[in-house]
This record gives C-alpha cells, structure tokens and sequence, in this order.
C-alpha cells in the first residue's frame, strides 16, 4: 500500500500519524451501536410504520361483501392502455391487499368508493399476484387464492387507470397544485355519471386548465434583483426589488419598481418574527378560479355530469341546503370570466361565509369602524346586525325535514336553469330534500342523499406488547415471525428450532469476548467468523493475513508485538 503524507500551510509534508488502535474506524465508528440500540432503531421503525399506516393489513374486505371502502388501484398489475382502441380490465384492490399482496407495486390511491368489493385474487388480477390475506379452498391454508370471480356489482370510471376530473390529466402526487373535490356522485359511468370522480375546480367552471395555471403563473410578481447593503454594526439591510404587472397612474409606461426593506444579521430569528419579517413558504396553490365557490362555503357538490344524468336534481339549485348553480362556461376565456366574475359580486352578507383561512392580525385590521356594518366574519350561530335579520329568521321557520304526508314543496320550487351547471351543497343539504310519496322515489336509489355514508375502515394496528398484534401483518418483526412460526408444518418448525438454537449457541461464545471487553464488533470480524462457519480455509488464512498486515501499520510499520492481539484488519464502508 503507498504511503500517504500530508502537508500543512508552509507546504512543508509529514508522515501519516500513527493510528491507535482506540481511535480505529471500526472501534469509534459512527454506525457502530449495541444490541440494544438496534433493538430500540427497530421498534422507533416499527412505531413509525403503525403511524403512517395505522391499519391492520391482516385482513381482505372481500368475504364482507359491497362496502364503501378505500380502494387502490394497481398500474402494475393492470397498467393503463396505450390507446383506447387497446382492451383493458380495470381492477381496485383494498387498504390490506395494497400492503400486503401489492407493496412492491406501483399503486394509485382512488380514496372512497362505494358498494366495492376487492378484486384481489379475482380474474380481474393477474394469477401472477394471488391474494395472500383470503384463504385458499383448494389447500385449506392462507394465500395463493387467484382466479376466483369478480363482484358484478363493481363499477369503474376512469380513476382505475389514474385519470381524473373532464380534463383527463393523469394524476401526479409529486406535481399537482391546487385542491381536487370529489363528486358525490349520483350516477355511475354507465349512467352517464362520472362516477365519483375528482374534478380540478377550474375544470368545474369550464376553463382550460393548462391555460389558466399559466395565467396564474403570469399573474406574480417577478423578483428580478436582490441587494444586501455592507453590514451595520452587526446588521444588514436586504432590499428586494419587485416589478408589479400593473403600469403606474394607469398609463402604459413601464412599471414603476417597488422596494421592500428589511433587517436581517445581529438579531434573533425571533425577534424578527415578533416585528413582522414573514419567513414563511410561499403557497403553490393556485387560486381558486372565478365563479367557484370557497371551500368554507360548501360541503360537497354534484358535478354537471351527474347533474344532467339525473335532471330533478337541478331544480334544487339556489334553494335552502344549496347554493346557486355554478355554470359550465367552456366559451368564455380565463379574463372574460374574471370581469364577469367581477361585475356581478356584490358586498358580502350574512349568508357569505368569509375566506376560509385569515390572519387574526388581518381580521383585527379589517374590521370597519362603523359599528353599524357587519364584521366580516361571524359564527353560524351568531344574530345578525343587519336589515336581513327578518329574513333570516323566517327561514328558519321552514320545517326541516317534510314527513310524508306533508305537501310536495318539490313543486313550490322555481324552474332549473338550462344551462349546464354544478350543484354545489351545504352541510344540512339533505334536511331540505323532498321526501313526499311523489318525490321520495327519486331518491331511493342514491342512499348517499338521504343520509350521510360511513366509509369501512379497518380495526387499528395495535402495538407489539398486546396480544392481538401477533397476527400476521401487525405487531413488530418479532411478534410476526413468532406467528408465522407457528403456522408452519410441525416437522419443519422443529427442525427450524433446532437450526436456530444450534446457531444462537456458536454466535453468542463468538460475541462473549466482546461483550466482556467491551470492543465493537466490526465488519471484518464477522465476515471472518461466518466463512470460518462455511469451511473457507483460504478466506480464513487471507483474511488473517490482511489482519497481520493492518496491525503492523498502525503500530508503525516496525512489526512491534504490541498490535499482537489485535489482528483485524479495518474495512472502509462500514
């Protein structure tokens, strides 16, 4: 091995200092941690794991039947067609087959479905990826169950192969902005439905949605310099220079720069939050587009799609649980329906709920001085301050909930628009809806309308120390190899049993002496120790050999007896 020398500032080279045997790599190494700090890394792992799935996986939902249930659908298993014209078998499997039976595959999650059943371990799923949680007829034994008949009570749209909304965009966690609302949907694809689908909101109101992320992008101010002046006395003064879209006095002349000062160096990070430095991340999200209600103003809504499929809906539009119709425009481009959006909004009431999120400090600052004018925000609950209050108060005087023989008010309702449009509901929607002998047959077969659906989720992964956790897909490592060891064939198992304590005797008289003198086990020492277990003679000499060798450089080179019961040769990478 060459000699490596080093040099210092005058340029002036030295010999590599010796290396001590108590500052070697293996003995102060940065990886290097007892049993029981591994034992403790696993079970953080472990407990991390039930955190971020903290659903038992043990278990498949098809023996239950129809559910609405999470579904996951599986690209590798079924992966999307190049083409429409190409045959494709759409397939959702459930939270525990998509641990259990798909973890190494590649999964979209659909969230709720309604009225599914799994289709793991059906004709719909290749034979090549069995159920492993449903027991298998044919031997009597857990896993391998494939080929089995699908529900045909199933529906799919285009979600399965990981379309979404009208737009049909491909859906990518690591790239979509914004946030998707989900149909309630009243009818299926087959309907004419979308299924439950998950629409863009600026696909909602009919605009391009490629065009309108660009215009929002265009729509921010443009950073096109930063200075940060010399420090003084300890403090620096950063001036950001920021050129605003709007020309200055309403003239086309070019725009005036804006400057934004602010104090930074010799002061606590604290401190400048207490004076008003913001620091925090800018919000990708784009806006919500002209003409879509704020997410705080609804619960759910019904896209056009299913509004059409099921046209008695529409008269509901503007009535009590229900906001106006909001209009599919696809002919109106992004700025048109920003001024129409601008020339029709009118001065908040009480029935407009204020943004969905605000700064206390924005809400104290906004507030009028006229104690006349209503707060921008109020509580539900709150008794109105304006002329409205009698008409508030009137409204809710209508009954709630029309029993049967009350008198059809489905009739008493105005006409629906013609236009194409989306109903948007608030949460006590359903109080409002028709139940009379007349009406009530629309609604029978959307249940999701006459009261709320629960999705099924599974039992909660319980922690190692409980007994319930033993089973297989729950608990820790060793909870679950004692349950699979369990299950195994009673010759196998001995036999297994025997091998295991055979080796536990010869590594623990391997570990004892350096247990009582305290050394880490390094990496060469158990590479030596196993192929002295296999019979590797050769290894065994050359891995001696090599342990001769460090020994005498890092005693110096002059083969001193000092390193002699030291013979392990170090091994970077470890």
């Amino acid at each position: 091995m060459a000699e490596v020398t080093t040099t210092d500032g005058s340029g002036a080279a030295h010999p590599p200092a010796p290396v001590s045997r108590s500052n070697s790599f293996s003995q102060n190494s940065e990886s290097s941690q007892t049993a029981a700090e591994f034992i403790s890394s696993q079970l953080q792992l472990e407990a991390d794991a039930r955190e971020a799935l903290p659903y038992q996986f043990d278990t498949c939902t098809k023996p239950l039947g129809a559910l609405r249930q999470a579904l996951y659908a599986c690209l590798t298993c079924n992966p999307p067609p190049a083409s429409p014209a190409q045959q494709y078998t759409p397939a959702g499997v459930c939270y525990s087959c998509s641990i259990s039976c798909h973890c190494d595959h590649t999964l979209v999650e659909l969230f709720g479905k309604r009225n599914f059943e799994c289709d793991c371990g059906t004709t719909r799923i290749p034979d090549t990826s069995p159920c492993s949680l449903r027991l298998n007829e044919e031997t009597g034994t857990k896993g391998g169950v494939h080929s089995e008949k699908p529900a045909q009570g199933n529906k799919y749209n285009q979600n399965f192969r990981n379309m979404f909304c009208g737009c049909e965009q491909d859906y990518d966690a690591h790239q979509e902005k914004g946030t998707m609302f989900q149909c309630l949907g009243l009818g299926t694809v087959e309907e004419g439905g979308c299924g439950e689908d998950w629409w863009h909101p600026e696909c909602v109101v009919g605009l391009d949605r490629d065009a309108y992320l660009k215009s929002v992008e265009d729509s921010k101010p443009v950073k096109v310099d930063t200075a940060v002046q010399a420090p003084q006395n300890g403090i620096s003064v950063a001036m950001d220079v920021i050129l605003e879209e709007e020309p200055a006095n309403g003239t086309t002349e070019a725009p005036v720069p804006v400057v934004y000062t602010s104090v930074t160096g010799g002061i606590d990070g604290n401190d400048l939050a207490a004076n008003g430095v913001d620091d925090t991340v800018e919000d990708d999200d784009p806006p919500l587009p002209p003409g879509f209600p704020k997410e705080d103003d609804f619960e759910t809504f019904i896209c056009y799609k299913c509004v059409e499929a099921f046209p008695w809906i529409r008269r509901y539009a503007g009535s009590p649980g229900f906001l106006p119709p909001v209009y599919f425009k696809p002919e109106n481009s992004i700025d048109a329906a920003a001024e129409d959006s601008t020339a029709v909004e009118a001065p908040p009431t009480i029935s407009e709920p204020a943004s969905k999120k605000r700064k206390a400090s924005d809400e104290e600052s906004e507030l009028p001085s006229d104690p006349s004018i209503a707060p921008p925000k109020r509580q539900k609950s709150e008794a109105p301050l304006t002329e409205s209050a009698p008409i508030t108060t009137t409204l809710l005087l209508t009954p709630k909930k029309p029993t049967a023989t009350s008198s059809c008010h489905f009739e008493t309702l105005p006409p629906a628009p013609e236009a194409r449009f989306s109903l948007f509901m608030l949460p006590d929607f359903r109080d409002h809806l028709c139940r009379s002998p007349s009406c009530f047959p629309l609604l029978k077969p959307h249940p999701q309308l006459l009261e709320e659906e629960e999705t099924y989720e599974p039992p909660i992964s319980e922690d190692g120390d409980n007994e319930g956790a033993a089973s297989v897909g729950t608990g820790s490592i060793l909870d679950r190899g004692e349950a699979v060891f369990n299950n195994m064939d009673r010759v196998k198992a001995i036999e297994g049993a025997m091998v295991y304590a055979h080796l536990k005797d010869k590594v623990r008289a391997f570990l004892q002496p350096f247990a009582e003198s305290g050394q880490a086990v390094g990496a060469e020492d158990i590479k030596a120790y196993f192929e002295k277990l296999r019979g590797d003679a050769d290894g065994i000499k050359d891995a001696a050999g090599g342990a001769s060798g460090s020994s005498k450089k890092r005693d110096g080179g002059d083969g001193g007896g000092e390193g002699e019961g030291s013979g392990r040769k170090e091994q970077s990478g470890y």
